[in-house]
């Protein structure tokens, strides 16, 4: 019970340090919370970041939208950041990003349970979205272009 409170406590703590500002490095967070009186490791700041959803565009992290924002909600914090959807192929989509963003919105993909997607790929700045066929392809070209509003 005392680690889920010290992790929770630890959490918004970070989600009040991406409120507050631009951190731009992990190591700038494990520093902060290190002043906070947080005993703290790279791996475990970027463990809590990724289980809480942040982003980082534009060469700093952002906190995530309200936890009970539905999924639309979701998607518009990160909207700005895409740049081009095209197919290749008939089961590969590919999305263009601003530099840092993909693996920002590959999470965001993949969080979203869209059954046509069968797995995603991210760099800095292009995301793969592999579907089983076509028909799976359009489905998520329709959602893609909605959420993203391309």
């Amino acid at each position: 019970m005392h680690a889920d409170r010290h992790q929770s406590d630890r959490r918004n703590t970070i989600l009040r340090h991406l409120q507050a500002g631009a951190v731009r490095r992990q190591s700038d967070l494990v520093g902060l919370l290190k002043q906070d009186g947080f005993d703290v490791t790279q791996s475990s700041v970027s463990r809590d970041m990724r289980e809480l959803g942040v982003l980082k565009a534009q060469g700093r992290y952002l906190p995530p939208g309200a936890d009970t924002a539905p999924a639309q909600d979701n998607f518009s914090a990160i909207a700005r950041f895409v740049r081009e959807i095209k197919t290749a192929g008939p089961s590969i989509t590919v999305i263009r990003t601003f530099a840092g963003a993909a693996g920002s919105v590959a999470v965001a993909i993949d969080r979203s349970g869209w059954p046509e997607v069968v797995g995603t790929i991210s760099g800095d700045d292009t995301i793969f979205l592999a579907t089983q066929d076509s028909e799976a392809q359009s489905r998520l070209l329709s959602h893609l272009r909605s959420v993203f509003r391309i």
